[in-house]
């Protein structure tokens, strides 16, 4: 009896289990058995690896082949287990060291031809495989950058299971034609490597791209302040306004107001699009925020996740630490939109399924559109909205109340004017607002050190009650609208949030009665005092 193990990673989401790949051969009938809770395209494995591990020039052991992943209980699904499960084949024929590939982990899939394509969720393969103690990871050679984002593993990235062998064996290593880059031509080294990422889904800058220009907007003094309050304090936003006013403009902008992901978060949103195949091609690593915009007809688990067998991640998630824009929010399901309300409050989705459950980052930045009415003419100066006040009442409905209760800014966007469009003059640049939002983020950031948070949008309101009160009788008029059953106890807390925030951009130390009355109105959309226009620069 021959015995040989090696190891490789389930992921459920970005969540991995490290499995170990044993291969066991005995004498008898020739035949190939996996078993471990396989699904479908890993159950295909076997006549992939046969033909592999043929094709490139090693022989088949005639016996009784039985390969085991453990822990057997742990569903394991898709082809990224190919590589680990020739290699444990091959060190239990001997064509290989078994103590060669026993401290490996081994991620990829087998073409017939013995070549390694690249898999989805490497990042998170190997993130898992270095908190269990791994140090040594081979995967695909595309694969190859993405893995060595993980710091303390040394990563081997080859073409072919030939060369596999080659560095394991201690022989030569053969050159192989190397990998056609992504939208290259058809060949057949390189066909079928890549996935097809959603166009038009989600957006993510590099030095390459620059985001819009916020200098481009005419007009919407109002709008542009909201975006760097949003930004700056990363709060929820609702904009409403007639077709044509700029809602969709504005929120195309916000991306760029936003500064560069730290470390941590550029590893966690990378994770999240490896999972989803959607990695930009030639960047292993996002490090902008990125902006998703789903059609207003997506389903729930394009959204927030879901799907078939083990749930895959939504737009929520691909949005992970950027901008989540849903425009035609009063034209999508109020089911789907009901489903944001749980990741909102806790920054994660939870996907159960018979399969497993899901739990997926999803830490975004929310930006609502909606028209005022189904015709989008109502309030507007022409007067020309023909929807009777029911209609109008029941689609503004579709935006649930404990929904917009979680939104901390809602602002309305009116149409421009002629003159204003026609203005030769232009408002502020994209990046002349971006160094006031980082400079109010360093802040917040130094105010909230070794708390756990770091924006005000996630500090927790009975610390800002407290520990960061604001300046005596500030909260007056929010205290008023609370006895008067306008503002609700989550609503305060809101408040308090984007008042430090309009606080921070000022520079000052805590939050003052106008800093406090800027955040009402823009929670309510009601003048008080000085207000919003009083803070504008």
């Amino acid at each position: 009896m021959a015995f040989a193990r090696t190891c490789a990673v389930a992921l459920v989401g970005v969540e991995g289990v490290v499995v170990e790949v044993q291969a066991d051969l005995e004498p008898g009938v020739a035949a190939f058995t996996l078993v471990g809770l396989a699904d479908k395209s890993l159950n295909e494995s076997r006549d992939r690896v046969r033909a592999a591990v043929l094709n490139s020039g090693a022989e088949w052991p005639q016996k009784k082949l039985t390969v085991g992943l453990s822990p057997a209980a742990v569903p394991k699904c898709g082809s990224g287990f190919d590589l680990a499960v020739a290699a444990a084949v091959l060190a239990a024929a001997e064509r290989v060291d078994p103590k060669a590939i026993a401290d490996l982990l081994l991620i990829g899939e087998l073409g017939l031809d013995g070549g390694v394509r690249p898999v989805r969720g490497v990042l998170p393969a190997v993130l898992t495989a270095a908190d269990a103690g791994y140090r040594q990871v081979v995967v695909a050679e595309q694969n190859a950058a993405e893995a060595a984002l993980v710091p303390d593993v040394a990563v081997l990235g080859v073409r072919s299971l030939r060369q596999l062998i080659a560095v394991l064996a201690g022989e030569p290593v053969p050159d192989e034609p190397p990998p056609r880059p992504e939208g290259g031509g058809p060949g057949p080294r390189g066909a079928g490597w890549g996935y097809p990422r959603p166009a038009g889904l989600y957006r993510t800058f590099d030095g390459t791209e620059q985001p819009p220009d916020l200098a481009e907007v005419a007009g919407q003094r109002l709008a542009r302040r909201a975006l760097e309050v949003a930004a700056a304090g990363r709060h929820h936003l609702f904009l409403q306004g007639s077709p044509g006013a700029g809602k969709t403009m504005l929120a195309e902008r916000l991306p760029g107001l936003l500064p560069p992901l730290t470390r941590q978060e550029a590893l966690e949103v990378t994770a999240v699009h490896s999972v989803s195949g959607s990695l930009p091609p030639g960047r292993p690593l996002v490090d902008r925020p990125p902006y998703c915009a789903p059609h207003h007809s997506a389903s729930l688990p394009a959204l927030v996740g879901g799907g078939s067998g083990l749930p895959r991640p939504g737009a929520a998630s691909l949005a992970h630490h950027g901008v989540l824009f849903l425009d035609e929010a009063a034209e999508m399901s109020s089911q789907v939109l009901d489903a944001l309300r749980q990741p909102l409050e806790s920054g994660q989705v939870v996907v159960a399924r018979s399969a497993g459950v899901l739990r997926m980052p999803a830490r975004v930045l929310l930006v609502l559109a909606a028209n005022p009415c189904p015709c989008g003419r109502h309030g507007s100066p022409g007067g020309e909205c023909e929807c009777l006040p029911g209609t109008v009442r029941r689609y503004r409905a579709r935006l649930s109340g404990p929904l917009l209760d979680r939104i901390d800014l809602r602002v309305p966007v009116e149409p421009v004017g002629r003159a204003e469009l026609t203005s030769a003059s232009s408002g502020e640049s994209t990046a002349a607002v971006a160094e006031r939002v980082l400079a109010a983020r360093e802040r917040a950031a130094a105010r909230y050190a070794g708390m756990g948070w770091s924006t005000n949008g996630e500090a927790p309101g009975h610390e800002l009650r407290t520990r960061w009160a604001p300046a005596p009788g500030a909260l007056a008029r929010a205290e008023t609208d609370m006895d008067r059953g306008t503002l609700t106890a989550r609503g305060l807390d809101r408040v308090l949030r984007v008042a430090w925030t309009v606080a921070d951009l000022a520079g000052h130390d805590r939050p003052t009665a106008e800093d406090v009355d800027a955040a009402l109105e823009f929670r309510t959309g009601v003048r008080r005092g000085a207000g919003v226009a009083g803070s504008l620069p």
